[in-house]
């Protein structure tokens, strides 16, 4: 009885601390809408998360992507759906196509579109302006 009452015990905590390995069509539930900034006396596309992105908030998630190091000096990375001559900040793609990436570690070696999965917190960022609307909490590279 004892053997049975251990297995489930090991068994649901390895689920409460598992990853949802996720794809970039998952961050594609979010319809933007153009509404003007006080702030910066222009339009700005602010995001409407969809159901199942809002699933994800808060929870650790894997997800494989090209890191853009966009200020290596400041630790400023993002994950991107495609290379930096894709990305959204290229004019391609969408908000919804980019990550940033606060990583726990300060030494990061990255290299400019280099692929990598990248496991961290989701947080949805509807608010800050100048932050990216995804964004990975405690981020660090699971695999190269």
């Amino acid at each position: 009885m004892y053997r049975v009452i251990l297995f489930v015990l090991l068994f649901t905590s390895e689920l409460s601390f598992a990853q949802n390995e996720i794809t970039w069509d998952d961050l594609a539930d979010v319809e933007f809408e153009e509404i003007y900034s006080e702030e910066i006396d222009g339009l700005i596309l602010y995001p409407h998360f969809g159901f199942s992105v809002r699933e994800l908030a808060g929870k650790q998630v894997l997800l494989r992507g090209h890191i853009l190091t966009i200020d290596p000096s400041k630790d400023y990375f993002v994950l991107s759906k495609g290379p930096i001559w894709s990305c959204f900040f290229c004019g391609a793609g969408g908000p919804e196509t980019v990550v940033e990436l606060n990583l726990k570690s300060k030494k990061n070696n990255f290299v400019m579109d280099e692929v990598v999965t990248i496991k961290g917190t989701l947080r949805l960022n509807s608010d800050d302006i100048y932050k990216c609307n995804y964004i990975l909490d405690y981020a660090e590279v699971s695999s190269r």
